[in-house]
């Protein structure tokens, strides 16, 4: 399915309402974002995804990049796709504007990626990296390095990438091992020599862009053991002269793309760097501070991973409608005549469907208030900041958890053809699994909530968003129920249970958590719609949210259990019995 139609009335509701655009509008800092520029912004953005990007996705999954003597190639129309996406601007939208960005909020920077990553998610990695290059660098760069590399960063012309992976790391990013030797001489005098290998490296090489950016994790010499003696380097591609133009090719390279189970034409690079001893870097930040450097990309990286789950879910659940409307087969059960029906019409299919559609819109106004919080944060509002945190992995677990299942039931919807690769609907299941893994696994995230998270503030900042949520839900039952559950389970982490039982817990408390803001924030666009917002939504969102709130909801709140059964029953076997 080369088709994709942007859910432009879907993703404007779920800004002003769940993000709160026009609150935000009233800051002296986004005053730009009126609603006629949003609109705009997401019409336009949408169009654009779907004219430039929705086009090569399956050709993108077919052919992938492949690496020929050192350099990454695309298939044809990539380079083109790329070339007008930096001419048009969209690369910038939330980019500081004292470096060529539009200065505009966090929010519509998540739209763009959104309609972009639905379009073509393997693509979309591309500008998504750039974009947590562009906020490390500014929150932590020098104002030299600030004037070096962000203006072209914001525009596009040069790409940005993370990287923190190495062969026997892997989520433990303490044991990292490339090194940077500082440089007490020469023209190079106060840079560093950067050595080692990262792994996993999501388009580390490629033509597109005039330059790529590293960021890179490395030790400096007798630096302290574990995270603690980390630090953080800008590394670039090709060297910089004095006037900004490009130099000399750098000391590094792409010695392997890896063999992927999806994302084909996003290259996912083993990265050598200073097989030479002449791969030069910048300190940015101060010295092993590099992780909490590192963090302001991988906290940005982590919202845009959750907004993947959004994307495909989207995708998949497109393609999946278009199949069941055009698919015959079979009477529907009960009816009077023996005519086949489309399989939209029989009941269990019309499950599935709403199923994908409600999920599909349920991650995406998480995803929303999630952005509206982070945007209020950036203004200086402490307690949408902290929320904003809470959320982050409840939208980047439950949310790509979300793809994976929509992607699922839309080879469901397909049946047979489902599991042929001609029809494309494997490929967005495929893309989808890596969502969970990547920028911290989904354990990781329900770890994070269960340890740093739970006790935010003292532990307000969590109970206070249960506490809104059990307030607005007066009327609905079973939300209201499960935020009553979410709370107590909390309270149990937060007393009687050890850090074992809390990491026992975490997961089923992560999805708890989730469902319960996600329908919070699905009955708050079902209101805003009842009282005369998107018209176009008058018959819709009563449906999918009354889906949401009567089927997905109780189902999370049968996780309680789960999340408070405590750690022992999980080491009653010692680990050789586990296959006895």
């Amino acid at each position: 399915m080369t088709s994709y139609a942007p859910a432009t009335q879907d993703q404007l509701l779920a800004i002003r309402v769940n993000a709160g655009i026009e609150e935000l509008a009233q800051s002296e800092r986004f005053a730009a974002a009126e609603a006629d520029l949003v609109e705009a912004i997401v019409e336009g953005v949408g169009q654009f995804a779907a004219g430039e990007f929705a086009p090569l996705n399956r050709i993108g999954d077919l052919e992938g990049a492949r690496l020929e003597n050192g350099v990454v190639r695309l298939p044809e129309g990539f380079d083109q796709a790329y070339g007008a996406y930096v001419e048009q601007g969209w690369n910038a939208i939330a980019s500081p504007e004292d470096f060529g960005g539009q200065g505009l909020p966090f929010t519509l920077a998540c739209n763009v990626l959104e309609n972009l990553g639905s379009a073509n998610m393997a693509f979309t990695l591309l500008p998504m990296l750039s974009v947590g290059a562009i906020e490390a660098i500014e929150h932590h760069g020098s104002d030299a390095q600030k004037a070096r590399y962000l203006p072209k960063l914001v525009s596009g012309a040069w790409s940005g990438t993370m990287n923190l992976t190495e062969p026997q790391a892997g989520s433990d990013v303490g044991a990292l091992r490339a090194t940077a030797t500082p440089i007490t001489d020469g023209e190079h005098a106060g840079k560093y020599l950067i050595k080692g290998q990262k792994i996993y490296i999501t388009w580390g090489e490629h033509e597109l862009a005039e330059n790529i950016i590293h960021l890179v994790l490395a030790r400096l010499p007798d630096a302290p053991e574990g995270t603690r003696g980390i630090s953080l380097f800008v590394v670039p591609k090709y060297h910089l002269k004095e006037d900004g133009s490009l130099g000399s090719r750098n000391d590094l390279r792409c010695v392997s793309l890896e063999h992927k189970l999806g994302i084909n034409a996003s290259p996912t690079c083993v990265m050598n760097y200073g097989d030479n001893d002449e791969c030069i870097g910048e300190l940015i930040g101060a010295e092993n501070r590099g992780l909490m450097a590192m963090f302001t990309m991988m906290n940005n990286a982590r919202i845009n991973v959750g907004n993947q789950g959004v994307q495909i879910s989207e995708r998949a659940k497109q393609q999946a409608l278009s199949y069941a409307q055009d698919r015959v087969q079979s009477a529907r059960a009960g009816a009077p005549g023996k005519d086949p029906v489309a399989i939209v019409e029989h009941p269990d299919v019309r499950r599935m469907l709403l199923r994908m559609k409600a999920l599909t819109e349920g991650a995406r106004a998480l995803l929303y208030y999630c952005a509206g919080q982070v945007d209020r944060g950036s203004l200086g509002d402490d307690v949408a900041k902290s929320r904003g945190e809470v959320l982050v992995p409840l939208l980047k677990a439950w949310g790509t958890d979300v793809g994976v299942e929509v992607a699922g039931i839309g080879i469901q919807v397909h049946g047979g053809m489902g599991f042929i690769e001609e029809t494309g609907a494997a490929q967005h299941w495929r893309d989808a699994k890596i969502a969970p893994i990547y920028e911290g696994t989904n354990g990781i995230q329900a770890a994070d909530l269960v340890t740093r998270k739970l006790g935010l503030d003292g532990g307000e900042a969590l109970t206070a968003l249960l506490d809104d949520i059990a307030r607005d839900a007066a009327g609905e039952p079973e939300l209201k129920a499960l935020a009553q559950d979410c709370l107590e389970v909390a309270r149990w982490m937060q007393g009687d249970a050890s850090l074992d039982d809390r990491l026992a817990g975490s997961v089923p408390f992560c999805t708890m958590m989730a469902v319960a803001v996600a329908g919070w924030q699905l009955m708050r666009q079902r209101d805003a719609v009842a009282a005369g917002a998107a018209p176009a939504l008058a018959d819709t969102k009563p449906v999918s949210a009354r889906f949401f709130l009567t089927r997905i909801v109780p189902e999370a709140a049968g996780l309680k259990g789960s999340a408070m059964a405590g750690a022992e029953l999980l080491y009653a076997l010692p680990a050789e019995r586990l296959a006895g």
